[in-house]
């Protein structure tokens, strides 16, 4: 079946060459055509995908509080919701696609434009009313975290590259300044809706399901005594006022953390005085004031009598709550560190010190407060985001953690899948016997983790027959039982060799610890190749059958993490094929040791053959789609931005070749421009999981050739990583994903559709005003219909 896009409306020998009203033009370019591949090293350092901070544990007040650090499973969640910003603004020189036509100038949007129109759909399903009123509370953290990660990762980066006059023009045709204008009024202006939708909308909607968020003032006098008492036993012992003055420096101001800038006046000299008291991160961000009442701890630590507790003797004669967004990313030279750990230890401190990007502050702040701030943090006019408090609406996450299932998206529980299931027994299946007759294609969260993958990796630790396991690793929960199924394998005395990218962005403390403990138990740990990240997911072991060795795969999509892998929609393929098991022998000993191996068996790898691989099965449909055979491409991933990849999409829609991408964040296509890209459709769908496969699917004549796996569509992923993709055999398989993706284009399926002008449009009702389906909410209906019409 044919994804629906619309037919070509006329030949692509008549048609004339397209143009793009007002398309900037190109500045300086940079040679990467459709097959070439630049070294790993002549290309920038990769920047590390971007992840929420690690929680820290912290004692709970006496009094009952919602928690000031969201769920490990929804920070995680939240760092990955946020797409992979990549540092690349050089522009993309097309060469010739072989029939000789030039593609137009500006045929690519802006992906800082792209990525806000992204965060601005996570706003809103937070506007909507008909999501579930906790859940929309969720969303409004999630915007606020992933602008948080904007700020410190993207918008850092074209400040630092401006700064140094390293910066050249972004494949869009935008200077990098022109790029950085459009960031600050587009930010504003989101900021803005984002704080009217807690203030105007889900606080009041809240409030009538009996969770009030308060202000100091709203507070009863017995509620402020509480809260007094809290105070002076958990809070003020923690606090530390910093002065200002001659004496006293401007304090260094940690990024992200939530501050009071209070005015002093000494009732004696008459002398005013500035200081700055720090909300302490491990106290929780909302304590409990009443059964059902929260006010912010900034509010508690700034009530008056609280003030004069902090400043005895002093006339306090304001306050105002303001937070600092700092310059948060890595940057390690790999070729010069002797030892990449300790490099990245260095630099991990060095963090803690970037320079200021934003500066949030409550709109009714004194003029003279801001401009001591503004001069004190070298921060510009344009940086500064007047907002109605409370500030830092990050700290919703514990809100929409609160017991209230109601208030929630209905319970869902994965099962085991059901090539894996033993209905007879109440034992745990056998699943190298299971893979010795199919290979498993997982969808996760539809299909459990724990009952595959980690089940899979349990089972081949503590099997005296299996001989080694090797790993990758790119992030994993603080409680790992992936860690603890590698821990018991080596200390068993099996092989265990585990790829740790201590890389990974906001990751790389706990992927040292991690390292750490790996190479403590006695497996061998590698983090991987100079220049290069590890981000495939892959997973081999190997087992003694008789007299033959055995090999046992796992090629996913997502991080071997069992508690986003509930919030995570991944696919995996657990696999006994010899082929598959062949090419990560291969990759792994290329991972660890020497090699020089770029082809593989079933395998697509970054940086040498995955883009020059795709690009050529795209040209290939162009071919099928000139001699009358089934021709179409469909992508599903997070990102697509690479502009060889984009370039040869547009050949293909130029040539009459449908082709539908699914993507969740940023895209740099512009589809329906007539003569470019009028066979091209873009949609998007966020939701209660967040959509981060990735599927790669051709018509290939009649006989459909579909690949899943890690890659993003982006410089990074395609140039500057290892990443791997998996040709899918079992022709069941490939209709299930084919299936899926023209689910996901589907104009029936809810989701938001992109113009050419960059403008997404959502789409979630029909002409009769009637909800479009739901693809989360179908794939939840045919589990639980599935299950319920097994039978023991």
């Amino acid at each position: 079946m044919q994804p629906d896009v619309p037919e070509p409306s006329r030949s692509a020998e008549a048609r004339p060459r397209p143009t793009l009203v007002g398309a900037p033009a190109p500045g300086r370019r940079r040679n990467n055509g459709y097959m070439s591949q630049p070294s790993a090293e002549a290309r920038a350092q990769a920047p590390a995908q971007a992840a929420a901070p690690t929680p820290v544990q912290h004692a709970q007040p006496s009094v009952g509080s919602i928690a000031a650090h969201r769920p490990h499973t929804v920070a995680a969640a939240v760092s990955d919701l946020e797409p992979d910003l990549d540092s690349d603004l050089d522009v993309y020189e097309e060469e010739s696609g072989g029939d000789g036509m030039e593609l137009p100038q500006g045929r690519f949007l802006d992906r800082e434009r792209s990525w806000l129109g992204f965060n601005e759909r996570v706003l809103e399903l937070a506007e909507d009313p008909t999501t579930p009123l906790l859940e929309r509370a969720n969303f409004l953290a999630i915007f606020a975290s992933n602008l948080d990660e904007f700020f410190m990762v993207r918008v850092a980066g074209l400040k630092r590259r401006i700064a140094t006059g390293v910066a050249t023009r972004s494949a869009s045709g935008l200077q990098p300044r022109e790029v950085l204008d459009l960031i600050w009024t587009r930010t504003r202006e989101l900021m803005a809706r984002h704080a009217a939708c807690f203030q105007e909308d889900v606080a009041p909607a809240l409030a009538d399901e009996g969770i009030e968020i308060v202000r100091w003032p709203d507070l009863s006098e017995k509620e402020q005594a509480r809260l007094f008492t809290l105070f002076r036993q958990r809070i003020f012992p923690v606090l530390t006022p910093l002065a200002v003055d001659p004496a006293h420096p401007f304090p260094y101001i940690s990024g992200l953390s939530l501050n009071l800038a209070v005015v002093v006046r000494n009732p004696v000299t008459g002398h005013k005085h500035f200081a700055r008291v720090k909300v302490p991160p491990l106290l929780n961000r909302f304590l409990e004031a009443a059964p059902g009442r929260y006010v912010p701890i900034e509010d508690v630590i700034a009530a008056p009598a609280h003030l004069e507790e902090l400043f005895p003797g002093m006339e306090v004669l304001a306050h105002h709550m303001f937070r600092v967004t700092r310059n948060e990313d890595l940057e390690v030279e790999e070729d010069d560190a002797e030892n990449l750990l300790q490099a990245l230890e260095k630099e991990l401190m060095r963090r803690r010190f970037g320079p200021p990007v934003r500066l949030e502050v409550e709109e009714s702040i004194d003029r003279y407060v801001l401009d001591l701030l503004i001069r004190e943090l070298k921060i510009s006019e344009a940086e500064v985001y007047p907002l109605p408090g409370p500030l830092d609406l990050t700290g919703l996450f514990g809100v929409s953690s609160l017991d209230r299932p109601e208030l929630k998206f209905p319970k869902f529980v994965a099962g085991t899948h059901r090539d894996l299931a033993e209905v007879e027994s109440a034992s745990a299946p056998d699943i190298f016997a299971a893979l010795r007759e199919r290979d498993v294609l997982l969808h996760h969260p539809y299909d459990s983790f724990s009952t595959s993958v980690q089940a899979f990796l349990e089972q081949a630790a503590a099997d005296p027959d299996v001989l080694a396991i090797k790993q990758t690793l790119y992030r994993t929960s603080g409680d790992s039982p992936i860690v603890d199924a590698l821990i018991d394998a080596a200390e068993s005395g099996k092989q265990v060799l585990v790829l740790v990218e201590i890389k990974a962005r906001f990751d790389e403390q706990a992927n040292i610890k991690w390292a750490r403990k790996l190479e403590e138990a006695g497996c061998h740990v590698v983090y991987g190749l100079v220049g290069l990240k590890t981000h495939c997911k892959l997973s081999l072991v190997v087992r003694q059958e008789g007299e033959t060795l055995r090999r046992y795969s796992h090629v996913g999509t997502g991080n071997y993490h069992p508690k986003t892998a509930r919030l995570y929609e991944d696919l995996g393929l657990l696999t006994a094929d010899q082929q598959v098991g062949a090419d990560l022998s291969d990759l792994f000993n290329r991972l660890s040791g020497y090699s020089r191996r770029e082809t593989y068996r079933r395998l697509l790898v970054a940086p040498k053959s995955l883009r020059d691989g795709l690009i050529a099965r795209i040209m290939k449909e162009i071919e099928h789609h000139r001699a009358g055979r089934p021709a179409y491409v469909r992508i599903k991933v997070n990102s697509m931005v690479d502009e060889a990849v984009i370039d040869a999409l547009y050949r293909a829609s130029q040539a009459g070749v449908p082709v539908g991408i699914w993507v969740r964040g940023i895209c740099a296509v512009r589809p329906g421009v007539v003569g470019l890209s009028e066979n091209i459709q873009v949609r998007s769908v966020l939701g209660r999981f967040l959509e981060h496969s990735r599927v790669f699917a051709f018509g290939n004549g009649g006989e459909p050739e579909v690949w899943l796996g890690s890659a993003d569509m982006m410089h990074r992923n395609l140039d500057r990583r290892i990443e791997a993709l998996v040709r899918v055999q079992d022709p069941a398989h490939r209709a299930a994903l084919s299936r899926l993706l023209e689910t996901g284009m589907s104009d029936t399926t809810a989701s938001w559709h992109l113009g050419p002008d960059g403008d997404w449009t959502r789409h979630a009702t029909d002409s009769d005003g009637q909800p479009l389906r739901n693809v989360q909410e179908m794939l939840i209906d045919a589990r639980r219909r599935r299950r319920g019409s097994a039978k023991p």
